[in-house]
């Protein structure tokens, strides 16, 4: 997201529980988080509006919700970065994926999936909480120097500064056939990542988006041509901010969220999440 910039938000595909019915008059937003049935957005003024279902309280952001600077979304919880480098949580906590480690400070960035977070720390390290069924928060001693990090399902991903990659989680037996932890030989000049449920992405510094895991739908086959900025892995789909600031999106379309709405342009923010897609379309575009 460039500086200053803000916006609108357009959402698509799954909507019975209300996920893709956005805020009448809502703006200003500088990011977008999405769940398996709810959506966050962040605006410029450090606050958090939330809509879709609210089963688990997924969508009662607390009040000390304010002066936020990052927002994530798993299943059916969610966390917030503060500016202060703390980070706060609210929703299912059935795995304590709410609530961080009490010692966690100088968190950069956040993410949240399935029903673990992570956090990576100022000095480079990582830092994850919630279940660890499948190893997901388990993360890899020794891991440093790490630029961004990106929670699946039951897997974490880092992207070192470096520009490889690092993969951990999905040991549960049922999922092993996914690969979503096997990163692929020689991948490097990675700029950006995105875990999915059961899939995996990343893009090279030339704008290329290259794919792992599940591909059943066809989420792990880029389009050709595709020269992207940001990537979303969601539930079964990819979706991108290309470098002319479009979506291009694949893989599962039962629900509509690999449709991307027509004439959408100047994107600044992307998400997907179980079966719907948020867009940060930015002001007076």
């Amino acid at each position: 997201i460039r500086a200053g910039q803000s916006g609108t938000v357009v959402a698509w595909g799954e909507n019975g529980s209300g996920q893709a019915t956005v805020p009448a008059g809502l703006s200003g937003v500088v990011a977008v988080a999405a769940g398996d049935e709810f959506s966050l957005a962040l605006k410029s003024d450090g606050t958090i509006v939330a809509w879709g279902a609210n089963d688990i309280g997924e969508t009662q952001v607390p009040a000390g919700a304010t002066k936020v600077k990052a927002i994530s979304a798993g299943s059916t919880f969610a966390i917030a970065l503060k500016a202060d480098g703390t980070v706060i949580g609210w929703g299912d906590n059935t795995y304590g994926q709410t609530t961080p480690p009490s010692s966690l400070k100088n968190v950069v960035e956040i993410s949240a999936a399935g029903v673990h977070a992570l956090a990576l720390v100022s000095d480079g390290t990582v830092v994850a909480w919630g279940a660890d069924d499948n190893g997901q928060t388990d993360v890899p001693a020794g891991l440093k120097n790490v630029a961004h990090v990106s929670a699946g399902y039951d897997f974490s991903l880092a992207l070192l500064k470096d520009g490889t990659v690092v993969a951990w989680g999905d040991k549960n037996p049922t999922d092993a056939g996914t690969g979503v932890t096997r990163v692929p030989s020689g991948l490097s000049g990675v700029t950006a990542i995105s875990a999915g449920y059961y899939h995996s992405l990343a893009v090279k510094s030339d704008g290329t988006v290259v794919g792992w895991g599940a591909g059943d739908v066809g989420q792990i086959t880029t389009p050709a041509d595709l020269k992207a900025t940001v990537v979303a892995a969601g539930g079964n789909v990819s979706v991108a901010i290309t470098s002319n600031g479009t979506v291009a999106a694949w893989g599962g379309n039962e629900s509509g969220q690999a449709t991307v709405p027509s004439g959408l342009s100047h994107v600044i923010a992307i998400d997907a999440g179980g079966s719907h897609v948020l867009a940060v379309v930015a002001s007076g575009s």
